[in-house]
């Protein structure tokens, strides 16, 4: 063990070193033991449906009808008619073929890319991409070309070089989580079609807020469709697991394929009624998407005004450059005691130098919130000489 305690001495001095936190509740907002609510920025509760009433009371009746696990994988018996209700809802929110459910969304992505690609295989792979997404690609086997953050000129030089291949893959996210900037998605789908190459895309930060809902890809149209959508219920629909939005070729393909669907346990009945509730209320309330992302351009506007260095407004997550790991997580610690949750991000989950904070702007934060919480980062950051 003496190993363990030096790489965590040497995390800790490089200002690396992370630690879990309990809460009492989740989402946008926490109530505190003094009684006081702290606007919460690191959550991906974007809709505030974690804690939406008629959510919560569907989630409960599913519980008492469906029980508490799905107990089985399912390929054994562990499919319910509620994953079919639900792969039918998230259907039509995408405004795709078929959708096919996992039970976890970060394995959902390591086993489709795995599935897709093999040792036979390219694959190219945007620098930024997620970690299940660098983790699927490396188990898949396939000969892995990174292309620099939505360069998309880059990628076609790279697809020009490349040999020819049993299949070419392109991977790339439609919002990226840690700059919240979007893919060039009509501009990837050109490349593959010219390149005879599947295109996957990750909407994880996307469904639910765009496209009414059904994502960057469904807002732009036919030029920006991937072939293989890969979504999440653990962020705006405010539940859990993955979900993957394809033809039906593929689904039957992935059921078969998919080791992260074939061996894993169903989705928990609860989470999936909890999933279905959720893209429910958004197509009753198509509009929902649409007002985060005008709380989030004028949150954007706040900070600007509070000189602190923000990128141009993307989405609904708006990060403040800071660099240093270890001023960055001095600063989420000052904003934390004035009663704002806003965690550092280090690297490996943004590159070296890019230490920040990253901002999720969510339904549950009211504009006076918003006002309210640009302030104390703009006059903490000043006072650190960040801004």
């Amino acid at each position: 063990m003496e190993w363990m305690r030096r790489e965590l001495n040497d995390l800790d001095r490089r200002g690396l070193l992370r630690n879990m936190r309990a809460w009492p509740r989740s989402g946008g907002g926490i109530p505190l033991p003094d009684g006081r609510v702290t606007p919460n920025f690191s959550s991906n509760d974007y809709l505030a449906l974690a804690n939406d009433p008629e959510v919560k009371r569907r989630t409960i009746q599913a519980v008492e009808r469906f029980g508490c696990g799905a107990t089985a994988s399912r390929l054994m018996s562990g499919t319910l008619n509620l994953h079919e209700e639900l792969e039918a809802a998230l259907s039509r929110l995408t405004a795709s073929e078929t959708a096919l459910v996992f039970s976890s969304g970060f394995g959902m992505n390591v086993g489709v890319v795995a599935a897709l690609a093999g040792r036979e295989d390219v694959l190219f792979a945007d620098r930024l991409n997620h970690a299940s997404l660098v983790d699927g690609a490396r188990l898949s086997g396939a000969e892995v070309k990174r292309f620099a953050h939505n360069d998309t000129a880059q990628l076609r030089r790279l697809l020009d070089a490349a040999p020819r291949r049993r299949r070419r893959l392109i991977v790339c996210e439609s919002v990226y989580s840690m700059d919240g900037d979007l893919a060039p998605l009509e501009e990837i789908r050109a490349l593959a079609d010219r390149y005879g190459a599947l295109m996957v895309a990750d909407e994880a930060h996307a469904i639910g807020v765009f496209g009414h809902g059904g994502g960057l890809a469904r807002e732009r149209g036919a030029a920006a469709r991937p072939d293989v959508l890969l979504g999440t219920m653990g962020k705006a629909l405010g539940s859990a697991g993955g979900f993957v939005a394809c033809a039906a070729v593929c689904r039957d393909y992935l059921v078969n394929r998919a080791r992260s669907f074939i061996y894993a346990t169903a989705l928990a009945p609860p989470a999936a009624a909890a999933a279905l509730a959720a893209v429910e209320r958004i197509e009753q309330d198509s509009d929902m998407g649409a007002r985060l992302l005008e709380r989030a351009r004028a949150f954007h506007s706040l900070l600007r005004e509070q000189g602190l260095p923000v990128a141009a407004w993307r989405s609904q997550i708006i990060p403040i450059q800071v660099g240093d790991s270890d001023k960055t997580v001095e600063l989420a610690r000052r904003l934390m005691g004035q009663g704002l949750l806003a965690t550092a991000i280090r690297p490996p989950a943004a590159p070296a130098g890019t230490a920040r904070l990253r901002l999720s702007v969510s339904l549950a934060h009211a504009p006076a919130d918003l006002e309210c919480a640009a302030a104390r980062i703009g006059r903490t950051a000043r006072e650190m000489g960040l801004a």
